[in-house]
């Protein structure tokens, strides 16, 4: 495959998974927010984190053939890897708390435990993004 044509996919993959590093940012104003906002809010969250894990799945498959036709180190990969994975695991946690947030706002009850850890993966999202791009652009460090 044509190498840019692979990382024009990689790209796009990585604006899908972009969304993780302003999504603190749009929760920490959702408080603000009357119900109907915050439940809309919340369901569009919901939607552009299914578009994130997919963008992470192109992250994945494009990111894994470059890597094995490159020349990194063992630790960067692995890192990188664990990283990928995190994040894998962190939106697909937090799809959960979304979906009982969505549906106890519908039924007026407390969600605010469910908030609290949509807010708390959210950040997780954003370092693990944070680090990942890092370990991308100086991938001679390791």
């Amino acid at each position: 495959m044509d190498w840019s044509v692979l990382m024009f996919l990689h790209m796009i993959g990585t604006l899908a998974v972009g969304f993780y590093l302003v999504l603190p940012f749009i929760l920490g104003r959702t408080e603000k927010l009357s119900a109907a906002a915050r439940e809309g809010t919340l369901s569009a969250v919901s939607g552009f984190n299914r578009f994130a894990q997919y963008g992470l799945v192109i992250q994945l498959l494009t990111g894994g053939y470059m890597m094995t036709k490159g020349e990194y180190s063992v630790p960067w990969m692995i890192i990188v890897s664990l990283l990928l994975l995190a994040m894998f695991a962190l939106g697909g946690i937090m799809s959960r708390p979304l979906r009982l947030a969505a549906s106890g706002m519908k039924q007026s009850r407390d969600v605010s435990g469910e908030t609290g850890k949509i807010r708390t993966l959210s950040a997780l999202l954003a370092v693990c993004l944070l680090i990942m791009v890092f370990f991308m652009v100086f991938d001679e460090i390791i």
